[in-house]
């Protein structure tokens, strides 16, 4: 599969968090071209800041590994990580980062700060940006579009 396929895995992922009200984020972690972890966005459903796409994709990667370093994994995501998001990963030295859309608001990986380029931390995730990032993008635009305007009524 390429870059393209399993970003659209990670997409399918982020409609379907849409679905349950929450910001479309979805991520998965590939590890010898297999997927291992799948998330979507549920920190409202389960009341957790930290219920991150990456890290619910990240948590299920590690389960199935059994072992918290995701080493030689890769981890898709349809929008650009913020800071703890890009931290996880670090810490579970995720070798490649695929993402979609960037964020210029919380993006951690470029677009307001950029901690996978920081040399003072001791892991480098590779970094790769704007795979289907327009898909990315109207996916989330549209559902804080449509959330505009339940809230005007």
């Amino acid at each position: 599969m390429t870059d393209t396929d399993f970003m659209q895995l990670a997409l399918d992922l982020a409609k379907q968090a849409a679905l349950l009200g929450e910001v479309p984020v979805g991520a998965i972690v590939v590890k010898d071209n297999v997927v291992i972890g799948r998330g979507g966005n549920a920190p409202i459903g389960l009341n957790d800041p930290t219920a991150h796409a990456e890290i619910m994709a990240m948590r299920e990667a590690a389960t199935y590994l059994g072992n918290y370093r995701l080493v030689d994994c890769a981890l898709y995501v349809t929008l650009e990580p913020c800071a703890m998001c890009s931290g996880a990963m670090q810490h579970g030295r995720i070798a490649k980062l695929i993402y979609g859309a960037s964020d210029p608001k919380t993006g951690a990986c470029g677009s307001v700060i950029n901690l996978m380029g920081e040399p003072k931390l001791n892991h480098h995730t590779e970094v790769i940006g704007g795979i289907l990032a327009e898909e990315c993008g109207a996916v989330l635009s549209a559902f804080f579009r449509q959330r505009r305007l339940v809230n005007k009524q």
